[in-house]
């Protein structure tokens, strides 16, 4: 079981597993998956799926989950829990599906068994981006996740951006496999000179120790890591930029491509979620705030 303060941040980053580019080492995998079902399409296919209809009577959805805090994992007494979880026993209840059945797989096996029907919604918090849009369709993002840094308290360089990091010659450190990396080399700071640690853990020994001045992760690992030190503190969120332009990931739930029925009953309960502010209250305990909440959408997530 992977740690409780697992960074999302180390999924999205340019080596390594990545939750923002990991299709690029599975689409293989994908192309076999779906060779394997019929493409040809059918009637219910056609009319937006039946998938929605066939889970009210059944009453349970199978969740594909990657065993990933705090996305969707079993927890230590055997139950499913996490953010996507706990928002889809919400979402599904109200779309009259009183049962969720965690199927546990990797991460880079989540599209490919959606897509070879093994579950009927992928529930891991799974970034939103327009590789991934080209095999699966997803509901519009519960979250976003923006970038914080750790910093000696007081943060006596003023560090907020990566353009500070680099304007004020930095000692920065992020994680393996981040993609905070590119964010700092996109900023000018030379790659040779970034301190690679484990994890977010690691980063703020590092901070601590004097080390480095700065260790850059996902504001919601960042936020969480520096609950009890006395030495660190958390900067602000922030987006970072990307191509020129404040760049954000958000997550959210797919489905196969021809069940747009489904997706679009979905989004509805969760936007009604939204706009209660039930949404923040079921992802609090896994340590969302409401900063991570948003309003952008899969389409523009999906670069639509």
């Amino acid at each position: 079981m992977a740690s409780p303060l697992q960074p999302p941040g180390r999924y999205r980053g340019t080596s390594g597993p990545s939750r923002r580019s990991l299709l690029a080492g599975v689409a293989a995998l994908g192309a076999l998956g779906a060779a394997g079902c019929s493409r040809v399409p059918t009637e219910a296919s056609a009319n937006g799926g039946d998938l929605l209809d066939r889970l009210r009577a059944a009453g349970v959805v199978r969740l594909g989950i990657a065993g990933e805090i705090p996305f969707g994992y079993i927890d230590r007494n055997g139950e499913l829990t996490g953010e996507a979880p706990e928002l889809a026993k919400v979402v599904f209840r109200r779309l009259g599906v009183d049962r969720v059945q965690p199927v546990p797989t990797e991460f880079g096996s989540l599209i490919p068994g959606l897509n070879s029907q093994q579950f009927d919604v992928v529930a891991a918090g799974m970034y939103i981006n327009a590789e991934r849009c080209e095999q699966v369709i997803f509901s519009d993002p519960d979250y976003q996740m923006l970038d914080s840094f750790i910093v000696r308290k007081g943060n006596p360089k003023g560090l907020h951006t990566y353009r500070d990091v680099v304007e004020k010659k930095a000692r920065f450190a992020t994680g393996t496999g981040y993609a905070e990396i590119q964010y700092a080399v996109d900023a000018g700071y030379p790659e040779a000179d970034i301190l690679i640690v484990p994890d977010q853990v690691a980063g703020l020994n590092a901070v601590e120790a004097g080390r480095v001045d700065v260790f850059a992760g996902t504001a919601l690992t960042t936020r969480e890591v520096v609950k009890k030190s006395a030495k660190a503190e958390v900067t602000e969120p922030f987006r970072p930029v990307v191509d020129g332009e404040p760049h954000v990931d958000g997550g959210g739930f797919a489905f196969r491509p021809t069940e747009t029925r489904l997706r679009d009953a979905f989004n509805t309960e969760l936007h009604e979620l939204k706009k209660s502010g039930e949404l923040l209250r079921i992802l609090r305990p896994f340590g969302f705030t409401e900063a991570e909440m948003t309003d952008l959408t899969a389409k523009e997530l999906c670069g639509g």
